[in-house]
């Protein structure tokens, strides 16, 4: 299996409601599974993109939202063996034993450091045992466990604790060893029954999208519909990919109970990276394996961007990078080449870079209709030949460049931006 394959399909994961809320939900139930004995407290400390994203997000069979609540019904009803989908199980009545948790002071979070590597630490204590479980630059990928002051877990990551961003910024990726040249090549090559699945991420995120689409909570599900003709699938591709690709979105940002097909562990990457592909697939009767295809290279694209501005920072990477990977898919069916794709990237550059992440939560929304329009957009100018000249702006000589600039201006770039954003979301608090 080649190297890129086997980099998206362990990247590849379902995930329930937004990441965030998931992934401290699945460290406090994993620190609760190594306790007996009543509740004294549960504290989570984490990074400010972590803190950010969960701020006011949705949580999967739940009407509450946040970091706070997350955590309560983690160590209510959370099945740390469920990984990001640990509320899956949730009932009515754990909602209202975790609020009763949260009345009671013993639940609480902190802000650990203004940072975009990924940073959890889930401490459970009762009257009988205390746990710790620590979590780094992965969302479920627990680096140590310390029970009862006995250390049972600790990996090399746990170690790295120290490094600074620029250090982790200088470490290279794997997929940062390929051209996009060398992608596309590869995209074109690779035997079909070795990329067929991702099929499974259309099976996931389209049943998302009806929960979008048919649930009473969503609103702007049923406006875009309205604005596609009322048809899922029109002749339209703009319409038809911004409708399915952002009811997805709006379902999952407000906690309903389906997952989505994450990449680069987020779901709305994931969502953005697929669901406009499979609008331009239907409505130009393109084959399945165009479809695996342009995928894969989407994905890629993604990863390529999103590897370098790190996993949560304060730039809208759903929009920014998976919507360029999928500018790129698009260029891909439509029959465009290298060339074209680099023409999109430097049209998306030069367009929504830039463009703030200020949690998971109903805004995601509106930006994934701006990716959307940005994204046709910019292919539609590539395929005539227009684009952002390489001099202008942060395009590089290459796409490479291109693709490394945009994921720079978010880490280090932006910290200062997230320092802002995470203490505008504090003084709300008061």
């Amino acid at each position: 299996m080649h190297e890129l394959t086997q980099l998206i399909k362990k990247d590849m994961v379902p995930a329930l409601g937004v990441t965030e809320p998931g992934a401290i939900a699945f460290s406090v139930a994993k620190a609760r599974s190594y306790t007996k004995g009543e509740l004294v407290h549960v504290n989570v400390a984490m990074n400010s993109g972590m803190y950010k994203n969960a701020f006011t997000c949705g949580i999967p069979n739940s009407n509450e939202v946040g970091n706070v609540f997350a955590a309560a019904l983690g160590y209510v009803a959370g099945d740390a063996e469920k990984g990001l989908e640990s509320l899956a199980d949730v009932k009515p009545e754990d909602n209202d034993t975790a609020q009763k948790l949260i009345d009671e002071g013993k639940v609480t979070v902190e802000l650990s450091g203004i940072t975009s590597r990924i940073f959890i630490e889930a401490t459970v204590e009762t009257t009988e045992d205390k746990a710790v479980v620590t979590i780094r630059d992965s969302h479920t990928n627990i680096t140590k466990v310390v029970v009862n002051g006995e250390t049972l877990v600790e990996t090399e990551a746990e170690h790295a604790e120290d490094t600074t961003e620029a250090d982790a910024a200088a470490e290279v990726h794997s997929v940062h060893g390929y051209t996009l040249e060398q992608i596309v090549d590869y995209v074109n090559t690779v035997p079909l029954e070795e990329i067929e699945f991702v099929k499974d991420a259309y099976k996931v995120n389209l049943e998302l999208f009806e929960e979008g689409l048919n649930n009473p909570r969503t609103t702007f599900a049923r406006q875009l519909l309205a604005m596609n003709g009322g048809e899922v699938i029109s002749k339209d591709e703009k319409l038809t990919g911004s409708l399915l690709c952002n009811a997805a979105i709006e379902a999952r940002v407000i906690g309903l109970d389906k997952p989505a097909m994450s990449i680069t562990g987020s779901g709305a990457h994931g969502i953005i990276a697929t669901m406009p592909l499979y609008g331009v697939y239907k409505i130009n009767g393109l084959s399945e394996e165009m479809l695996c295809r342009a995928t894969m290279l989407s994905y890629l694209v993604c990863t390529y961007i999103k590897e370098y501005s790190g996993r949560l920072s304060a730039f809208c990477g759903c929009a920014i990078a998976a919507g360029s990977g999928m500018a790129c898919g698009v260029v891909y069916m439509k029959g465009g080449g290298v060339k074209e794709m680099e023409y999109t990237l430097n049209n998306m550059a030069s367009s929504i870079t830039g463009m703030i992440c200020d949690g998971g939560n109903q805004g995601c929304t509106m930006k994934g209709v701006a990716a959307c329009d940005a994204a046709f957009k910019s292919v539609e100018f590539a395929m005539a030949g227009v684009h952002i000249d390489n001099v202008h702006g942060i395009n590089g000589a290459t796409p490479e460049d291109t693709m490394r600039n945009m994921g720079l201006i978010a880490s280090p770039g932006m910290v200062g931006t997230e320092k802002t954003i995470v203490e505008i979301f504090e003084d709300k608090l008061k």
